[in-house]
């Protein structure tokens, strides 16, 4: 049996069985914690977070967004990664052999009801699935499914969820460095799946324009573009060109895994337009060290390769 048969056979030994230990929340859904996460999200639906608006709705109370779900058993933040017992042994074993990039690529979640103040989630995490070796764009892997049901302290069903990712063995320099006058990059920058939802914004960046999609009926500002008004659900919409000035609302620094065409650590900004939306992109001259939450900032593009462009963000300008 050959090393990758025998790595897939290994890892195929734990389908059925508890990916991780049983986990119980560290506190129970509370309100300030919800209004945190809808501020962080832009989520303005009043339900999660006033009882009066709740009651109005049917509700006994505020509620929690049912996609926070999986936020109240999530693991601590540590600067030196998981606990050995927080660990999940079949991606260990993919680590060991390797495999050592990992991407999230889906996410399903079934909710059975509101989740309400007091409420204390725990889950249950099972190896769902392990595929054969597939050869994608960052690198031959695996793609390992587990399978979450979540309870309320009672030992009631809430909630399960499908997480799918895909452990790889990035594609890193295999070949030698072309001469410095044909210099090109050994794996190119990933591009964005443009649909028909988002086109006329990439479209708008090609032209180094920062459009905003604006709800035709309500007014209502959206950023990412989608094809309905979060507000009032028309399908209508038009743009509106983007000032370019902004301040970081929020940032992290990823560290791993290093994927290829990216440059590490890669500060990840969340900046608040002017206009109100946020918008997830890159800092342009801005390292991790300073950054700071609520400086200004101002909209720039940076041409990664010949006719694609990507925005970025600097520190503003004195009196910009």
């Amino acid at each position: 049996m050959n090393d990758t048969s025998d790595l897939y056979s290994r890892a195929r030994e734990w389908v059925g069985r508890e990916a991780t230990s049983p986990v119980t929340a560290r506190d129970p859904v509370n309100i300030p914690m919800i209004r945190r996460w809808c501020e962080a999200m832009g989520e303005t639906n009043p339900i999660f977070v006033d009882d009066e608006a709740a009651r109005a709705m049917g509700f006994d109370s505020a509620v929690s967004p049912p996609a926070m779900l999986e936020v109240w058993t999530m693991s601590p933040y540590r600067s030196g990664g998981r606990l050995e017992e927080e660990s999940i042994p079949v991606l260990n074993i993919f680590d060991q052999a390797g495999y050592i990039g990992v991407v999230a690529t889906n996410i399903e979640q079934e909710y059975d009801r509101y989740l309400v103040e007091g409420d204390r989630v725990s889950y249950v995490a099972v190896v769902d699935d392990v595929s054969e070796e597939k050869r994608t764009g960052l690198g031959i892997g695996h793609f390992v499914t587990i399978r979450y049901e979540f309870t309320d302290q009672n030992g009631e069903p809430v909630g399960r969820m499908l997480f799918r990712i895909l452990k790889f063995k990035p594609n890193l320099a295999q070949a030698p460095a072309p001469a410095a006058d044909t210099a090109k990059p050994e794996f190119p920058h990933p591009r964005p799946a443009v649909t028909h939802d988002n086109a006329h914004y990439w479209e708008g960046i090609a032209r180094r324009e920062f459009l905003i999609q604006k709800c035709s009926s309500c007014g209502h500002l959206r950023h990412p573009p989608g094809p309905g008004c979060p507000v009032c659900h028309s399908l209508e919409w038009e743009t509106v060109k983007a000032s370019g000035k902004g301040t970081l609302y929020s940032h992290v620094t990823m560290h791993q895994p290093r994927l290829p065409g990216f440059e590490y650590p890669l500060p990840v900004l969340l900046v608040e337009l002017e206009e109100g939306v946020r918008v997830v992109v890159n800092g342009i001259d801005l390292p991790a060290d300073k950054l700071e939450i609520g400086m200004p900032l101002e909209l720039d593009f940076v041409e990664i390769e010949p006719g694609y462009v990507l925005p970025g963000f600097r520190p503003a300008r004195a009196g910009g």
